[in-house]
């Protein structure tokens, strides 16, 4: 299906999933975003997250934190982080409905870390109405592909800074360079 077939199917019943690091603001790599003045959000990304707040009928960030297993940052870091960014995307008039996130490290057994379901089926929960079958999962690592797969959403990976191609076994639906050029694309 292409992806214009893709978003003409569309509608206000809809959920979009999106990963954070790499996908709403830039990744540091070998570190972790541990306080609002390290949050350096893509360009873009304010006004694309906008457009899927009136798109979509949620909009829910998913996110895996393994800095807080590893010590470097308390949840509560962490939590500062997500409200300054539900701040920044209110201040134009836009909402994400919730930011769920797995504190385990890659080496705790069971974890919720993507691409476990956990985190979807937590939103599930809190949001009944969410269809699988009706969400898209954005985000930029093969475990953020794998995670939308195995619930049967549609995948879309972004790819950052053009990052040599996607390396994961499981194939994304789509590739697009960034949010803003989904939100151009449903738009």
């Amino acid at each position: 299906m292409s992806k214009q077939t893709l978003f003409n199917r569309i509608d206000s019943t809809w959920t979009i999933f999106l990963d954070r690091d790499g996908v709403i603001n830039r990744r540091i790599v070998g570190d972790y975003v541990k306080s609002p003045e390290e949050l350096d959000l893509l360009p873009g990304v304010l006004d694309a997250i906008k457009f899927f707040s009136e798109k979509f009928n949620n909009v829910i960030v998913v996110t895996n934190q393994q800095g807080i297993a590893k010590g470097l940052m308390s949840t509560e870091d962490l939590e500062q982080v997500h409200d300054f960014l539900r701040k920044q995307v209110e201040k134009i008039g836009g909402k994400i409905d919730a930011i769920y996130y797995c504190p385990d490290g890659a080496y705790h057994t069971p974890n919720c870390r993507k691409p476990s379901p956990s985190m979807a089926l937590q939103a599930q929960k809190d949001f009944p109405e969410i269809d699988f079958s009706k969400s898209i999962m954005v985000g930029d690592m093969p475990s953020d592909i794998a995670f939308g797969q195995n619930l049967g959403m549609i995948t879309i990976w972004i790819q950052e800074n053009n990052a040599v191609g996607y390396t994961g076994d499981a194939r994304p639906d789509y590739t697009v360079s960034s949010l803003s050029e989904i939100a151009n694309q449903l738009n």
